[in-house]
């Protein structure tokens, strides 16, 4: 992608040192963005004004190309750079994308810092076309693309995005997650949601319980036999939920009841194996009280991120730089964690999602991180990381090599 006289090495450090000065030259609105999206959460597809909000932050900044509702409502896109996928000399582009995310938790706002990773994607694109520019070289040929992705929490966007090719054309995406510390990458987590439901017969619970059907009962059963089969699962799988309806009354027996559930396994191969396993659970609690059941599944699963060792080890490289302290804990590093629709994204275009700390020890999904997503204080680390992502995309520019070994990623088929 670069002249063959270029001397990478000095150059390449330099353009480094100046991807953090962009970063920083828009650090008030970077801020402010963050700011303004966290103070109105909103949930999956219904993120109205963090969509507006992202959209008039690259409308403002000079040479953006701005697609608001692109493909979904409350998504969009913003490029700079060539327009095609190459110039009348037949030279190729290099399309670089970053992924904002940017809905909320119900009734705990910003409790997993998307706030902050929206603002991640921003600084990255803006600072990744401002060192760019300050080149004025045309033999370098990128162009750099930001997409708004939402309802990640609940939905699954960037799948709906993927299937409506919004990601066609690229060829590497970064994202960046908050958490508690510093890791290039966590094993995520392939994952299906489903909902149950119970239907059964009312009756009054007092003078005549034997002739209702206990839609309550078969709830009670069917989380009774997940939690047995639990203890024949693989010890890495999960399975957790609720019972969000059981009723409406105790001297009514209950005529409908509704469980929600997550199926997860650190490999989506293995998510069959453990959605037979819970249907078994979910039909025989029917049987056994006489009620009929409905198993309603997300229309979409989440699969486990694909690791690309050769975008960690930039990463980690370039966050060293930075002052980044990775965590060297074996069991953060190998234990499953949550899931997350950049899974999906993964196995379809070389990326990286790494998680950083923000300067709280608090975890995510509760009331504390709200706060802590929200402070002054994880700014740095913020935009530390966005200063990261954008060190490692120069690197994949000026060595094309690298991106070549990211996407010949090795198992990637299978994973």
């Amino acid at each position: 992608m670069c002249s063959a006289d270029r001397e990478a090495g000095t150059s390449l450090q330099q353009l480094k040192r100046l991807a953090g000065s962009c970063i920083d030259a828009a650090r008030d609105r970077l801020c402010a963005l963050s700011r303004d999206i966290w103070s109105c959460p909103e949930l999956a597809y219904e993120e109205k004004k963090s969509h507006d909000i992202l959209v008039r932050f690259f409308q403002e900044e000079k040479g953006w190309s701005v697609e608001p509702h692109y493909k979904l409502d409350t998504a969009f896109r913003a490029t700079w750079g060539p327009t095609g996928g190459g110039g009348e000399d037949g030279e190729s582009c290099l399309n670089i994308g970053f992924l904002c995310e940017y809905d909320a938790l119900p009734e705990i706002g910003h409790a997993c810092g998307h706030n902050l990773i929206a603002e991640v994607g921003a600084a990255a694109a803006i600072g990744l076309k401002g060192v760019l520019e300050s080149m004025g070289d045309p033999s370098v040929r990128v162009k750099v693309t930001a997409i708004g992705t939402p309802a990640e929490e609940d939905g699954g966007g960037k799948i709906d995005l993927m299937e409506a090719g919004a990601f066609e054309g690229l060829d590497v995406v970064f994202m960046a997650h908050p958490s508690q510390e510093d890791a290039a990458y966590l094993p995520d987590m392939a994952d299906h949601d489903v909902t149950v439901k119970f239907y059964g017969k009312p009756s009054h619970a007092a003078a005549y319980p034997w002739q209702g059907v206990n839609a309550l009962d078969a709830a009670v059963l069917a989380y009774n036999n997940l939690s047995v089969l639990r203890q024949q699962l693989k010890p890495d799988w999960r399975l957790h939920g609720i019972i969000k309806h059981g009723g409406v009354k105790p001297n009514i027996i209950p005529a409908y009841s509704e469980m929600v559930f997550y199926l997860r396994t650190p490999k989506r191969w293995d998510l069959p194996v453990l959605r037979e396993k819970a249907e078994r659970c979910f039909r025989s609690a029917a049987c056994a009280t006489g009620c009929q059941v409905e198993l309603q599944y997300a229309a979409h699963e989440y699969h486990n991120v694909l690791p690309i060792k050769t975008l960690h080890r930039l990463y980690e490289e370039n966050g060293k730089l930075l002052g980044i302290e990775f965590t060297t804990d074996e069991e953060v590093l190998t234990t499953s964690s949550g899931s997350t629709d950049f899974g999906n994204v993964s196995q379809v275009v070389p990326g990286i999602h790494p998680y950083f700390y923000i300067g709280s020890e608090a975890l995510n999904h509760t009331e504390e991180y709200t706060a802590a997503a929200g402070s002054e204080k994880a700014q740095f680390y913020t935009l530390r990381t966005a200063k990261a992502l954008l060190m490692t995309a120069l690197d994949l520019i000026f060595s094309p090599e690298l991106l070549k070994q990211a996407a010949a990623c090795p198992g990637k088929p299978g994973y």
